[in-house]
C-alpha cells in the first residue's frame, strides 16, 4: 500500500512540470531551420525588422473612420530564430473606434503594453467574471493563458500597443471565426443562442470572414 501512493506521489510530480510546461524545451542554444547549417547563421538571423514601420508611424497623421483593427506579428513563422525560446510579439494598431474582437491565445498569457492613445481592455475568467480596464499610454494590462478577451479604441485618436507572448507561436482563435466562420450548421447556432436561421444568417453576412482555405 505504501509503496502504490509513494509511486502515486512520484507521477504526480514527474506530470507538474508538463501541466505546468508551455513551450516545449530544446536541447540547443537555438533551433537552425532545417534547409540552413550553423556555419552560415550570423547575426541577421537573430535580427526582426519587420516592427520598423508600425513603430515609427506618425500617430497623428490622419486614419480613415472605417479603418480596421491590425496586427503585424513576430512569432516563429515570421521570426524564425524565435523557434524553442517561448518568446513572441505583435505590435497591435487601433484607429479610431477599432476593435479586436474577444479571442483567444491558446499557448500564451499576453502582456500588453499601451504605446500610445487609449484602449478599453478585458477579458472574460473561467467562473464568466468580466475584467475590465481602461489603459493609457504607458500602462500595462495580461490576460491570462487561454481566457478570451479584447481590446477597444473607443476614443477619437489612434492607438498603438505591444504585445508580449509566452510562445513563439501562441495562437489565435477569434470567437467570431469560431463560430460563425467554421461552417457550423445555423440550425445548432440558432438553438445554442436562442434565436432562429435567418437571424444567424443575418450575422454571417455582416461579419468580414476570411476566405477559407483550400
Amino acid at each position: 500500500m505504501a509503496s502504490s501512493v509513494l509511486l502515486l506521489a512520484l507521477l504526480a510530480v514527474s506530470a507538474a512540470p508538463l501541466v505546468m510546461g508551455g513551450d516545449p524545451d530544446i536541447l540547443t542554444d537555438y533551433v537552425i531551420p532545417a534547409n540552413d547549417n550553423a556555419g552560415n547563421i550570423t547575426g541577421d538571423f537573430f535580427t526582426f525588422k519587420g516592427f520598423r514601420t508600425a513603430l515609427t508611424m506618425n500617430m497623428n497623421a490622419p486614419m480613415p473612420n472605417n479603418a480596421n483593427f491590425t496586427v503585424t506579428k513576430a512569432t516563429m513563422m515570421e521570426f524564425p530564430a524565435l523557434n524553442g525560446q517561448s518568446v513572441s510579439y505583435a505590435v497591435l494598431m487601433f484607429p479610431a473606434g477599432a476593435v479586436n474582437p474577444p479571442h483567444t491565445h491558446p499557448r500564451a498569457a499576453e502582456l500588453l503594453l499601451l504605446l500610445n492613445g487609449a484602449l478599453s481592455v478585458g477579458f472574460v475568467d473561467t467562473t464568466n467574471k468580466l475584467y475590465t480596464q481602461d489603459l493609457a499610454a504607458g500602462d500595462m494590462f495580461v490576460f491570462p493563458k487561454g481566457m478570451v478577451h479584447y481590446q477597444f479604441n473607443s476614443g477619437s485618436q489612434p492607438a498603438m500597443a505591444l504585445s508580449g507572448f509566452g510562445s513563439a507561436a501562441a495562437g489565435a482563435v477569434s470567437l467570431p471565426v469560431a463560430v460563425f466562420g467554421t461552417g457550423i450548421d445555423d440550425a445548432v447556432l440558432a438553438k445554442s443562442f436562442k434565436t432562429d436561421v435567418p437571424t444567424i444568417q443575418k450575422l454571417k453576412a455582416g461579419l468580414a470572414l476570411p476566405p477559407k482555405k483550400p
